[in-house]
């Protein structure tokens, strides 16, 4: 791809069409502000002349311009565009996005310096271990002229198409063949890729899969399609090939008015990103005598019609004993101010529903700092005096190493419900 084609911008950047190092073309706004329409998306909003991004990363690819948003917490820190291009993508990857079948994947390399790229790479050696393993076959029913009387005659479609061609037969029969919905889903995907590809490191090896896989029937692709597949023992080797293929297809946006300026989003929202890999880290090397949960709901308000209202930690541990623990994970740079009002209310309301021990915010950081405030006492009436209900702040610095970062948060985390070096701060 082109360097003038390849946009990187951190979250919560502005891209314009006047202004800035790095500029939108009025084609590429266009496309952007349609794919917008009039609900929006959450990946970024319409401002002047330009777009401004969100909490969300990853890539919009519009026609041949890759756009690649990466995380960063705020103007103040460090780290080059490579350095969190490989942060993000190794997050991505604990947390399990990349955990693919194929037995070669380990040794991937982001050739391409873009994640939608990787993910094409990923795409390729997925559907190259299916066809090196031998395409799975299904019995469907078929029905057309034959040469041979064999399932059932169809005798309607047989008179009206036969009635000068005695030695054919209509019929209904069943065959047992590698055409079915799997692979023409995969089917489907390359085609994509090949027709949206503009990275020439994968331009043969795409062509070249073009060519081996064999040609499916083209289908309608929709989230029922894929909300309908069932794998069994066969073919459930075939479970992440479909879901990038899920991923691609469904993320697709054809420009139908033009024809060139396609649009394809696969971003990730960093606040469910930031929760998953600090409960994946907390998992990964938690006290064989520690329970963990994520997401765990629990009814909250019942209203005289209608559905239960529930509230949901993002991770607990130990739920029901005595040293409960309820964390909630934000991905912002609170620098030196307090957490939202709300936020602070949100963790009161589960330290008493869940009777936890205690209760905390996690941020991602410069440098850690685990700090703590006591709530007023609401059993008095003026609320003058401090209770015995704490909320702690733990913001936990990144790591480039990913492997040492899931242990420090694992290890700050331990030392915190411990009880061990906490600086005390009344607010």
């Amino acid at each position: 791809m082109n360097k003038d084609n390849h946009l990187t911008v951190f979250e919560h950047e502005v891209l314009r069409t006047d202004r800035g190092d790095k500029k939108l073309t009025d084609v590429q706004l266009k496309s952007m502000q349609e794919f917008y329409g009039e609900s929006g998306v959450p990946y970024y909003s319409l401002v002047h002349n330009g777009v401004k991004f969100c909490e969300y990363v990853g890539v919009l690819q519009i026609g041949d311009t890759l756009i690649e948003i990466l995380p960063k917490i705020d103007k103040g820190f460090s780290g080059s565009e490579d350095s969190w291009r490989i942060v993000l993508i190794d997050m991505l990857r604990a947390a399990g996005v990349f955990d693919l079948k194929a037995p070669s994947s380990g040794n991937l390399k982001l050739k391409s310096n873009s994640i939608l790229h990787l993910y094409f790479e990923l795409f390729i050696k997925e559907v190259k271990y299916l066809l090196r393993q031998g395409l799975v076959k299904k019995y469907r029913r078929a029905e057309g002229n034959n040469t041979s009387l064999k399932g059932n005659l169809k005798f309607g479609k047989h008179i009206s198409q036969n009635l000068v061609h005695q030695e054919r037969f209509y019929i209904q029969h069943t065959v047992y063949d590698s055409t079915h919905e799997l692979h023409s889903i995969l089917f489907k995907a390359i085609k994509l890729l090949v027709r949206i590809n503009t990275n020439q490191n994968i331009h043969g090896p795409l062509k070249l899969l073009e060519l081996e896989f064999p040609e499916m029937p083209d289908v309608k692709i929709t989230e029922a399609t894929f909300n309908k597949l069932t794998l069994n023992r066969k073919t459930q080797q075939y479970e992440k090939a479909i879901q990038i293929a899920r991923l691609l297809l469904l993320n697709f946006h054809p420009d139908v008015s033009k024809g060139s300026n396609h649009i394809l989003a696969l971003m990730f929202d960093m606040n469910s990103l930031w929760e998953q890999f600090v409960y994946v880290s907390l998992r990964k090397y938690k006290d064989v005598n520690t329970t963990i949960a994520a997401q765990s709901s629990m009814n909250f308000w019942k209203p005289s019609r209608g559905y239960n209202s529930t509230m949901r930690p993002d991770i607990v541990l130990n739920k029901g004993k005595e040293d409960c623990v309820v964390l909630d994970t934000k991905w912002k740079h609170i620098k030196n101010y307090n957490p939202s009002p709300q936020d602070l209310r949100q963790m009161f309301t589960y330290m008493k529903y869940y009777k936890a021990k205690r209760v905390a915010l996690l941020y991602p950081a410069v440098a850690f700092s685990r700090n703590h405030g006591r709530y007023y006492n609401h059993n008095e009436q003026n609320f003058q005096r401090l209770g015995e209900e704490e909320c702690s702040v733990i913001s936990l610095p990144y790591n480039t190493d990913i492997r040492q970062w899931q242990k420090e948060i694992s290890m700050q985390i331990t030392n915190w419900v411990k009880g061990n070096d906490i600086t005390i701060v009344d607010c």
